[in-house]
């Protein structure tokens, strides 16, 4: 979909310049910097840039490996160019992301008794173990069909209307905290999909609660406070990812573990899972 709206909006001979030069501004380096990096020329570089080269596809790999574009960015830089894509975008139950998920299932087991999720570069979940599901039915049953769109959408739980807002006993200190986090994901990954999620949302914010970020210094790690009918868990997340990803899909799956921040929320998950 980016590729396709991207060539529509700009000639093929306009459209490797473009998308170098402006991954090469969004990673913060200069001609120079980049060139020195990446082993090629400044001149050549900017020949490149200004469209007075075309770049060879080992070219094209090699810049953007130096500037960490995302793996499905990387196909649209080669299309681009006149190449055909290199990385393959499986779906999850594709026969050869069976070790990739069987290690995400792994992963998601050995969390319990404390929830897990793997999400995508838009933040929708694509699994959760047990104790995850646990928590958003404690919250409400209909927690999903509330907040709406076609994925279990983090972002949607945590900023649509009928999300888990009420219910967040922190939500000036945690709101800003995750709204730039995400914005910061998308700039930095080439995340249409997350910009239009931001897009949808934004609607619903009151911007000077996403500015406030009261008491997020104050901490060393900020948790996620969730109290309803007496019940109040405490939870901080830690975010792996693979890191020889050569699938687009595998590129862009994270699993976010929560960890109780508290000796209460502890004791609550483990005698959940006990029961």
């Amino acid at each position: 979909m980016a590729q396709t709206s991207f060539v529509q909006g700009r000639s093929a001979e306009g459209a490797f310049p473009h998308l170098l030069r402006s991954w090469r501004q969004k990673r913060r380096l200069s001609q120079l910097d980049l060139a020195l990096t990446a082993g090629v020329s400044q001149r050549h570089l900017s020949y490149l840039e200004s469209g007075r080269a075309k770049p060879s596809r080992n070219m094209i790999l090699q810049l953007s490996e130096t500037l960490d574009v995302p793996l499905r960015e990387r196909n649209d830089w080669l299309t681009a160019a006149g190449f055909a894509p290199v990385f393959k975008a499986r779906p999850l139950d594709d026969p050869q992301m069976g070790q990739v998920m069987a290690a995400v299932r792994m992963m998601l087991t050995n969390a319990s008794p404390f929830p897990a999720i793997a999400i995508d570069r838009a933040w929708n979940i694509r699994m959760s173990n047990a104790p995850f599901d646990m928590l958003t039915e404690m919250i409400g049953a209909d927690l999903w069909s509330r907040v709406g769109g076609a994925e279990r959408n983090l972002m949607r739980l945590f900023f649509h209307p009928g999300g888990i807002r009420p219910y967040v006993a922190n939500w000036k200190a945690i709101a800003p905290l995750l709204w730039h986090r995400a914005q910061r994901e998308a700039e930095a990954l080439g995340g249409q999909e997350m910009k239009q999620v931001l897009l949808e949302l934004a609607e619903y914010q009151d911007a000077d609660t996403l500015w406030a970020a009261e008491d997020a210094a104050l901490v060393p790690v900020l948790p996620l406070e969730v109290a309803k009918d007496g019940a109040h868990v405490s939870l901080f997340t830690v975010i792996a990812t693979f890191g020889t990803a050569q699938d687009v899909t595998a590129d862009e799956l994270r699993i976010e573990s929560f960890f109780p921040a508290d000796e209460e929320t502890e004791r609550l998950f483990r005698a959940a899972a006990a029961r």
